[in-house]
């Protein structure tokens, strides 16, 4: 099993990037949002997710191992393939495609070349509890709340949202550096996104 592959970028086209690895060129299909953070004959680190069908073996190559984890929540979706996955984390990156799944966005994902509106209702009810976390508190997709929340409640509840994504104490702390204190906990878990994509 392939878990990542490192070196220069030798070919970098739409959706495909080619890494050398002592002599030997791994095509990887890859986002725009990976590819965008590639330079052309520069070293990179992609991390491996492999595909084996009878009739072809392909690598999907991701610049962080969040961006892989959203590809495989994706695909464990039924109806949603490894082309529409790539198609959904391209439009956006991967902490967008998050987000849209965490407060319900059917028109960010409906955004992606080939995704329809039963596909990204699918998406969301199959995998909100997965990125959102099994707490009902966690639950942003409605346009109101049955009782109004403490400023201090919103940012605990935005602290453990990101914190199910994945991220450290430290980078939450960080990304939250300077947010508004009587911000929505979903406008709090956006300004902290944006942040980490800044930084990243």
């Amino acid at each position: 099993m392939l878990y990542y592959v490192s070196g220069p970028v030798t070919v970098l086209e739409p959706g495909l990037a080619v890494i050398d690895c002592g002599g030997v060129g791994y095509g990887c299909r890859v986002t725009a949002y990976t590819a965008g953070q590639l330079k052309l004959n520069q070293s990179a680190r992609l991390y491996i997710t492999e595909s084996v069908r009878e009739d072809a073996y392909d690598l999907y190559g991701f610049i962080s191992r969040e961006e892989q984890r959203c590809y495989e929540l994706l695909t464990s979706v039924n109806g949603v393939g490894p082309k529409a996955a790539m198609a959904i984390l391209s439009s956006g990156g991967p902490q967008n495609f998050m987000l849209a799944v965490m407060t319900g966005d059917e028109k960010m994902l409906t955004a992606a070349q080939g995704i329809g509106k039963k596909i990204a209702q699918r998406i969301i009810l199959e995998l909100k509890d997965k990125v959102g976390g099994a707490s009902a508190e966690l639950d942003f997709s409605g346009p109101t709340v049955t009782a109004p929340a403490a400023p201090g409640n919103h940012a605990a509840l935005a602290n453990a949202a990101l914190q199910e994504l994945g991220y450290s104490p430290a980078e939450i702390a960080a990304a939250l550096k300077g947010v508004d204190p009587g911000a929505t906990t979903e406008d709090m878990v956006r300004f902290a996104l944006r942040a980490m994509v800044m930084k990243g």
